[in-house]
């Protein structure tokens, strides 16, 4: 979300921006402290995770990762890279509007790999999404956020 609020601003300007609502402001000064502090702390389990931890230690085949996520003046919001894995494609409303994205789950695809799965098996078996994804649920269009 921060990605499609704050194009073209710098980190200082993010943090003295007045987002659209108290949950996002709370979300960037946690991920600000995240950042400044070098610690993770995980809404999946009731403590947090240790410091050095990782989401792999919660087994939910999810990575430890900066997400890839960028907006510019010129293209807009893009997701590339999230916990969730490689985004293939990002679903936009009749708005033009980021309302979901499909990608594969690394975690999940490594694993099946591992297990002696084909590759075109095993990608299919990671494929997931986040968000609303089909016609009704109001997707329009979706486009390669590598390409478009």
């Amino acid at each position: 979300m921060a990605s499609e609020i704050l194009i073209g601003k710098t980190l200082l300007e993010a943090l003295n921006t007045d987002l659209v609502c108290d949950a996002i402001n709370t979300a960037m000064r946690e991920l600000f402290m995240q950042i400044v502090y070098g610690r993770t702390q995980s809404a999946y389990s009731k403590d947090g995770l240790k410091v050095g931890a990782s989401l792999e230690d919660l087994g939910k085949n999810l990575r430890s990762q900066v997400g890839t996520m960028f907006a510019t003046r010129k293209t807009g919001p893009r997701y590339l890279e999230m916990t969730e894995g490689y985004v293939e494609q990002i679903a936009l409303d009749k708005d033009n509007q980021i309302v979901g994205y499909k990608c594969i789950n690394f975690g999940k695809l490594m694993d099946a790999l591992k297990a002696g799965k084909p590759a075109a098996e095993a990608i299919e078996g990671a494929r997931t999404h986040y968000g609303r994804v089909t016609e009704d649920q109001g997707v329009v269009k979706f486009i390669d956020p590598r390409k478009e």
